[in-house]
């Protein structure tokens, strides 16, 4: 009754006391298990030789309408339920339950004296099998799903904290050029400098934030503040061609993704070339499949192997942000060939 491995936590699912049973894949696994359970009580009660559709019928009418029920009623308590303590919150999940089955039990005599045209009266005796039952299977499966969701919570929390360990690791030695460059500019251009301190106090807000996803559209234009401020230190030197496709808004992306390979570009591709260079960034999306292609010169004085050595962490953190947000579906992949180096990302928005 988990989500998918790579599925991405909602708000504050992190502290859940239950995972969330009103979840399509929950609804279906709680459906199965419900009926396995009403042919296992059929037995048990006919027997099976005795074992007859109707009977697994009238037990599956009244086991799934319980377990739903309460799979529903619990979903709408589960805020309640995660401001509670455990042994709290355990207590109100089981006695809510065994609320469900009395009424259920209940209606049930009742509609299947009135569909036989019997005397309506009380059977104490089925209603005390039903709730005993309910108690022993109640107690086991929300014991299961609470240990199953503690699990989940243990790790998104060694997920987020690594993720944010990842976003940590991003190479401030540009904070100094850039303060040079503004500091250059205060006297000749006032204007360009401003821009300059806000470009790089946005890029600063955003590695303090915490770890999260972000629309694309937000990290594009970090990147397009970070390539300005590189622009007043090597001008006419860096050259940056953008190719976007037309993108939805909620397409989101990890906070300060792309702005360390683009610094990692000007480091070992414009740099160290007198003559400077180009930056050619693309993205494009397919379906549900977003496509980002970053492309820089390679320095001719450099050998192949100690560029890939120096430009390795980067890649690495990249890489692992990746896969942590959006699990194996994401790919990093490079190439140097023509004296450039190009980097291909892709991954999954759904």
């Amino acid at each position: 009754m988990t989500d998918h491995p790579t599925a991405r936590p909602a708000p504050g699912e992190s502290t859940s006391f239950l995972p969330n049973l009103c979840a399509p894949q929950a609804v279906l696994l709680l459906v199965l298990v419900a009926e396995l359970l009403a042919v296992l009580l059929a037995m048990i009660n006919r027997g099976l030789a005795q074992l007859s559709w109707d009977s697994i019928a009238l037990y599956s009418f009244l086991v799934q309408w319980i377990v739903l029920v309460s799979a529903v009623l619990l979903c709408r308590l589960q805020p309640r339920l995660n401001r509670c303590s455990p042994v709290r919150a355990g207590a109100l999940s089981y006695g809510l339950v065994l609320a469900v089955t009395v009424i259920f039990s209940l209606l049930g005599q009742w509609l299947l004296q009135a569909f036989l045209g019997a005397e309506l009266r009380l059977d104490g005796w089925q209603l005390a099998e039903n709730l005993l039952a309910a108690a022993i299977l109640a107690g086991i499966g929300l014991r299961y799903l609470y240990l199953q969701q503690q699990l989940r919570n243990q790790q998104q929390a060694e997920l987020s904290a690594r993720i944010q360990a990842l976003q940590s690791r991003i190479r401030p030695h540009f904070l100094f050029n850039s303060l040079n460059s503004i500091a250059s500019l205060i006297a000749t251009a006032p204007d360009r400098a401003e821009r300059a301190v806000e470009d790089l106090a946005g890029l600063f807000r955003a590695s303090l934030a915490e770890p999260a996803l972000i629309p694309l559209k937000r990290e594009l234009a970090l990147c397009r503040g970070y390539l300005a401020m590189e622009q007043l230190r090597l001008g006419d030197r860096l050259r940056v061609d953008w190719h976007l496709d037309e993108l939805p808004e909620s397409t989101p992306i990890p906070a300060l993704l792309l702005q360390p390979l683009l610094e990692n570009a000007v480091f070992h591709g414009i740099e160290p070339r007198p003559e400077g260079g180009d930056i050619q960034i693309q993205i494009a999306r397919s379906g549900n499949q977003v496509a980002i292609r970053i492309d820089n010169p390679l320095p001719a004085d450099r050998h192949p192997e100690q560029a890939r050595q120096t430009n390795r962490m980067a890649l690495d953190n990249v890489r692992h942000r990746l896969q942590a947000h959006f699990g194996p579906a994401a790919r990093l992949s490079e190439r140097r060939e023509g004296g450039r180096f190009t980097l291909i990302i892709t991954y999954p928005t759904e």
